[in-house]
């Protein structure tokens, strides 16, 4: 059976996304689902379709497609020819997840602000969140901060062998299994020791992530150990990320030659490095700021949901 329980709620907060990012000036534009390739992530596992099933003849087609994973490489290409600032509501695909806060299939708004830094990023993020959610403000904490509070270890300085005892801990095959990987390391001691009690209040943005954690993020202009990058959190899940944006194509290509390192070695196919973003990024992609938010899990915090199968219409095992 469908899930119509949210059904209306959904709709309002569909609405009042939109009206929120029309009356700031962005257009919003619909990027497609199935592209030749997708986002470099390390654990991200894209969805793919093989081309000869779509039963197209036609020189110019690849061999499969992808799922995308999120809107970013399309809207990043809108933006080199010379798209103002923009954003998209819609579904995007990830293998393998599925729980409380995961389904293959969810919703995802994404924006994209001309000309915007690390800080207008996190102030519009903050308003939107609060403003959805009925919150008088949006706190923020670093990183950094966040570690001494909760574990009293500094992530940026503290040896990786101190941080592996600290997982050793709680879980010792889980310790073995990630071995040296610091950057695993400390995102296990995130997800496990702190995430729980962040946002408990009202929302709260956790700032400036180690530079090795930037993704598609440029180096912090405050810190140069750390990325200008941020989460958001509310009632302790993760609801957005957002980044200062990388500019240099190369520096990206390299972050995603590393990240299919990091996938070969935990047994996932490496992906297309040289992909159609790269190539646009080389033409100039203009300075601008991006936000990734999930609707569903925004909804089902604002409806007082306790998964997101509760807000959802339909869960991959129903759709």
């Amino acid at each position: 059976m469908a899930n119509v329980k949210y059904l209306r709620e959904r709709a309002e907060l569909l609405r009042e996304t939109r009206l929120f990012f029309d009356q700031r000036g962005f257009i919003e534009v619909q990027p497609p689902c199935l592209s030749r390739d997708c986002v470099v992530d390390a654990y991200l596992d894209p969805v793919t379709v093989d081309a000869r099933d779509m039963m197209i003849s036609d020189p110019r087609m690849p061999e499969r497609f992808y799922l995308q994973t999120s809107p970013e490489s399309a809207m990043k290409r809108l933006l080199v020819d010379g798209a103002p600032s923009i954003y998209s509501v819609g579904p995007v695909f990830r293998g393998g997840e599925s729980g409380r806060l995961h389904n293959v299939e969810f919703t995802m708004l994404e924006w994209y602000e001309l000309g915007g830094d690390v800080e207008s990023a996190m102030s519009l993020t903050g308003d939107f969140v609060s403003q959805v959610l009925g919150a008088d403000g949006c706190d923020r904490v670093t990183y950094r901060r966040a570690f001494r509070d909760h574990i009293g270890v500094d992530p940026i300085d503290a040896p990786t062998e101190q941080l592996r005892r600290l997982v050793e801990s709680e879980d010792r095959s889980l310790a073995d299994s990630i071995g040296d990987d610091r950057d695993e390391l400390l995102d296990v001691l995130l997800s496990t020791r702190i995430t729980s009690q962040l946002g408990m209040d009202r929302p709260l943005l956790l700032t400036e992530y180690p530079l090795d954690q930037a993704a598609l993020a440029k180096p912090s202009e405050t810190d140069p150990s750390c990325a200008a990058r941020f989460e958001l959190y509310v009632r302790g899940v993760e609801v957005a990320n957002g980044y200062d944006e990388l500019l240099d194509a190369e520096v990206m290509r390299a972050r995603f030659d590393k990240n299919n390192c990091i996938r070969e070695q935990t047994g996932r196919d490496p992906l297309v490095a040289e992909t159609t973003l790269v190539k646009a990024m080389r033409r100039g992609l203009p300075a601008c700021s991006g936000v990734a938010l999930g609707i569903d899990r925004l909804l089902m915090l604002r409806v007082g949901a306790e998964t997101i199968d509760d807000v959802l219409p339909f869960m991959i095992w129903n759709a």
